[in-house]
C-alpha cells in the first residue's frame, strides 16, 4: 500500500481544511480572553479594598519619587494576604476553566482530524488496522489527561522554581559567597525542570489522540503514546522539526516586522504605535496557534497509518521468499551434497 508523509499531510490539512485552525485559534484565544478579563476583574477589586486617606493622595501627588514610594508603602500595607488568597482562588478557578475548554476544544479537532484521514484512506488502511468505525470514547479521560497536564505544569513552576532557588541558596553562605556559582545552579535546574515539563506535556498531548481515535482510557492512552514515540521516533520527529522551523520563521519575521510601528514612535501617536505592535503579536500568535493544528494532523496520520508490513517466515525458508537453493552461491569447494536442492533425497526401502 502506498504510505504518505505525516508531514506533507500536516500542511495539507492546513490548506484543505482551514475551518480547523480557525476553531484552534477561537477556542484558545477565547480562554485567553477570559483569563485577561478575570485578571483585569481581580486587579480592580483588590484595588477597590485598599484605603486611601487625603494625606496619601496629597503625597502621590506631589510627583516627588522618595513621597510617592512612602505613600504606596502606606496603601499596600498589610494587603499581601489578601492579594495572595485572591491569586490562588482565581488561578484555580482558570486551571478548572483550561481544563473543561481544552478538552472540549481538543474533542472537536481530533474528531475532525480524525473523520478527515479516514474518509481520504485507501480501504485497505482501514482494514489493516481496523479503525474503519469511530470508537466510542469518552469525555473524562480527556478531562483526566488536561488535569495531569495542569499538574505537571503547577509541579514544575512551583516544585522546580522552589527546588531551583532551595539548591542554589545551599551553593552559596555567608562565609564562602558564591553567587556566580548559585546563579548557574538556579538556571541550570530551572532549564532543565522546563525541558522535563514540556517532554510530559508533549506526551499528555500526545495520548490525547488514542483518547479521541482508539476510545483508550487515560493510562492507556498514555501507555500507546510511548509505545508510539519508540515504534515511530523518526516520523515524529521529522514532522515537529518541519512544523517548529515554519514556527520559528514566523516568529523571525514577526520581530522584524514589530521594529516597523516602533521606527515611527517619534512621529506616529503612542497609540497607534501600540496598535501596530499589537497587531504584529496577534498575527502570530494567530500562525502559532494555526500551524499547531498541521503539527496534530501529522501525528493523527503517523497514528492512523499501519505499520510496515513485515513479510512472514514460513517453515525455514528465508525471509526473501528465494529458495535456500538459489540463495546459496556454489564455490569450487562444494560438492553436490552440500547444495541443497541439487541431491534428490535416497528413496525409501520397499519393505520398510
Amino acid at each position: 500500500m502506498k504510505r504518505r508523509s505525516p508531514t506533507l499531510e500536516g500542511f495539507q490539512v492546513l490548506f484543505r481544511q482551514p475551518a480547523l485552525g480557525l476553531a484552534e485559534i477561537a477556542w484558545r484565544w477565547s480562554f485567553s480572553l477570559a483569563v485577561a478579563a478575570s485578571l483585569l476583574y481581580s486587579v480592580g477589586q483588590y484595588l477597590a479594598t485598599l484605603p486611601v486617606t487625603s494625606a496619601e493622595i496629597f503625597l502621590l501627588r506631589t510627583r516627588q519619587p522618595v513621597l510617592i514610594l512612602q505613600a504606596l508603602d502606606r496603601i499596600f500595607q498589610g494587603s499581601a494576604p489578601r492579594a495572595v488568597a485572591a491569586a490562588i482562588v482565581l488561578a484555580l478557578a482558570l486551571t478548572l476553566g483550561w481544563i473543561v475548554l481544552a478538552s472540549v476544544g481538543r474533542a472537536a479537532t481530533l474528531k475532525a482530524l480524525f473523520g478527515y484521514f479516514r474518509e481520504n484512506s485507501e480501504p485497505s488502511d482501514s482494514a489493516v488496522d481496523g479503525t474503519a468505525g469511530t470508537p466510542s470514547w469518552r469525555m473524562a479521560s480527556l478531562i483526566g489527561l488536561n488535569s495531569l497536564r495542569a499538574s505537571a505544569a503547577l509541579a514544575a513552576v512551583v516544585g522546580g522554581t522552589l527546588g531551583a532557588l532551595l539548591l542554589a541558596a545551599a551553593s552559596s553562605s555567608r562565609t564562602d559567597p558564591a553567587p556566580g556559582r548559585a546563579l548557574l545552579i538556579f538556571f541550570v535546574l530551572t532549564m532543565l525542570a522546563g525541558l522535563a515539563w514540556t517532554t510530559l506535556n508533549w506526551v499528555l498531548s500526545l495520548a490525547a489522540i488514542f483518547v479521541v481515535g482508539k476510545g483508550l482510557d487515560v493510562f492507556s492512552a498514555l501507555a500507546s503514546a510511548v509505545n508510539l514515540c519508540l515504534a515511530q521516533p523518526g516520523p515524529l520527529a521529522a514532522a515537529g522539526t518541519c512544523f517548529g522551523v515554519v514556527h520559528l520563521l514566523a516568529f523571525t519575521i514577526a520581530t522584524s516586522v514589530v521594529g516597523l510601528p516602533l521606527g515611527f514612535a517619534g512621529v506616529l501617536p503612542g497609540g497607534a504605535v501600540l496598535g501596530g505592535v499589537l497587531m504584529v503579536a496577534l498575527l502570530y500568535f494567530a500562525m502559532a496557534d494555526f500551524l499547531h493544528i498541521g503539527r496534530l494532523a501529522a501525528n493523527v496520520c503517523i497514528v492512523e497509518q499501519p505499520p510496515d508490513a513485515q513479510p512472514s517466515a514460513i517453515g525455514s525458508q528465508p525471509s526473501s521468499g528465494f529458495p535456500a537453493s538459489v540463495l546459496h552461491s556454489p564455490s569450487d569447494d562444494d560438492i553436490l551434497s552440500d547444495i541443497p536442492g541439487l541431491v534428490p533425497p535416497s528413496p525409501e526401502p520397499l519393505g520398510s
